[in-house]
């Protein structure tokens, strides 16, 4: 370090070059700039078309069906979810029995024979009837009447949902330290609310993320309705097809509608995931405006002097 009138001569810091980074984006840029270019100028996608199917009352009303069974079935998958865990975690041997099999039978059979099952319930039992067991009945129903096509996709996709996420729920408690709850019962605190006000809030932080991979997935499983005829948005998407001869928009335009959602389901998990985090992580992550905003700044950041000052 050569000295300039008695004080150190200044440094200028200089970044290390990544040459081999900047071409791997340039090659990505330009296939990207490919595929963009394609897609925009091919005439057989008739673009034009997407645009019309979009805003097509049918699509938008098979979009509302999608998005109903979506939240109904994770509220059911969620509550039936908590309500297995407890009892699989329970120290009665029938209670966790009863879960397990419960959880056996509706994760060893697929998701859309579960749905034919519900369909066609009403051959096996064509009366459901309340009563005194093995003894006068007081009223019945036709099932098919007691339960139209939208309460067996619910049925279908919402107990099977359950039984995926009493698993992660069970995992989710048992991450959590014993330590918490023997300190819980110290404090007088009983076994329900021991779970409800420390086990529950902790074990969310493991909870949410594959809760929220599991919301997203179901928004796309909703698509097996078209087994049992209830039209959402993909029965929707078929049927314009059927009627325009036109399917390749109408599955472009299907699957914009999906990534859209799924891109605000995404959103909204990333948010929970960064609220429960508070109790674990002593700064919480940065918001996505957050990074932008640091991203800039770095950029514009001027290069330190040997005083440790900003030139």
């Amino acid at each position: 370090m050569a000295l300039t009138k008695g004080r150190p001569e200044e440094i200028r810091a200089v970044p290390v070059r990544h040459p081999g980074r900047w071409v791997g984006v340039a090659v990505i840029a330009v296939l990207v700039a490919m595929f963009a270019h394609a897609m925009l100028t091919n005439k057989q996608l008739h673009w034009d078309i997407v645009g019309e199917i979009l805003r097509d009352p049918t699509i938008l009303r098979g979009l509302g069906t999608t998005l109903e069974l979506t939240a109904l079935s994770m509220v059911i998958g969620i509550v039936g979810g908590i309500l297995l865990a407890v009892l699989r975690l329970s120290h009665n041997p029938v209670l966790s029995g009863v879960a397990w099999v419960y959880i056996w039978v509706f994760r060893g059979t697929p998701v859309l024979v579960q749905l034919l099952v519900w369909n066609f319930l009403g051959a096996i039992f064509p009366k459901v009837s309340i009563g005194i067991p093995f003894g006068p009945t007081f009223h019945s129903w036709n099932y098919n009447d007691l339960v139209p096509l939208f309460a067996v996709a619910l049925l279908g996709l919402g107990l099977n949902e359950a039984a995926y996420m009493s698993e992660i729920v069970r995992a989710g408690i048992q991450s959590v330290d014993e330590g918490q709850a023997e300190a819980a019962s110290s404090l007088g605190l009983t076994h329900t609310q021991t779970l409800r006000r420390i086990v529950l809030p902790q074990a969310m932080r493991v909870i949410i993320p594959p809760a929220g991979n599991e919301t997203i997935s179901m928004l796309k499983t909703t698509s097996l309705v078209v087994v049992i005829a209830l039209t959402d948005l993909t029965k929707a998407g078929q049927d314009i097809g059927s009627r325009t001869f036109q399917n390749i928009p109408e599955l472009i335009a299907v699957s914009l509608w999906y990534l859209l959602v799924t891109s605000v389901l995404t959103i909204g998990q990333y948010y929970v995931e960064r609220h429960f985090s508070r109790g674990s992580n002593r700064q919480l992550p940065d918001t996505p405006l957050q990074k932008l905003r640091k991203t800039l700044f770095s950029l514009r950041r001027q290069p330190v002097t040997a005083a440790g000052g900003a030139k």
